[in-house]
């Protein structure tokens, strides 16, 4: 990779070996040189959970494959910032060479709302999500069910995403919605 800022100041030490040994041995895969920070939470059916090769995974990120069907893909040489979300009940699969800011939230799933029955008892919606290649995901973005963000789409920091993002296509706002295109 070249001139990654993040990748040259890892640190590779004990705690990390030990981290990724216990993570090679529960995920249903685990590429090569793969960082898990600290207090980071692989949750409920590990197994479910594919990561790549050199995939970064800061501090305090949140991954849960909530039943024994759901799945969770993440490519090559991407970057899953702090505090980072990503909680499947379907499907999620973030491509290679993706960059996920800090306090992102992608969820493939949400609550049924009729009036005639208690919000707790509803059963939740779900549908897939899927993040092409070479796709930024800026701070605190909200990525929503149904969602397909095609190669080199960007997604603005605070932005709530629940439309299609077409190839390198801006989208900002809340509700997101196209303001640019990658130049």
């Amino acid at each position: 990779m070249k001139n990654n800022q993040l990748r040259k100041h890892l640190n590779f030490g004990p705690d990390h070996r030990e981290r990724l040994a216990h993570y090679k041995k529960a995920l249903g895969n685990c590429g090569n040189n793969v960082f898990f920070d600290k207090n980071i939470e692989i949750m409920r059916y590990p197994e479910n959970i594919y990561i790549g090769n050199n995939v970064v995974i800061k501090e305090g990120a949140k991954i849960c494959t909530c039943n024994e069907n759901a799945k969770i893909h993440i490519g090559d040489n991407t970057t899953i910032g702090y505090h980072t979300f990503i909680f499947a009940s379907d499907s999620i699969t973030i491509g290679n060479d993706c960059l996920v800011a800090p306090f992102v939230y992608i969820v493939d799933s949400d609550h049924s709302i009729e009036k005639n029955a208690l919000i707790n008892e509803q059963p939740n919606i779900n549908r897939p999500i899927n993040i092409k290649a070479d796709v930024w995901l800026a701070t605190g973005a909200k990525i929503l069910k149904g969602v397909t963000i095609e190669q080199g789409g960007v997604v603005a920091a605070g932005a709530v995403l629940s439309s299609n993002v077409a190839p390198y296509q801006i989208f900002a706002g809340i509700p997101a919605k196209k303001i640019s295109d990658r130049k």
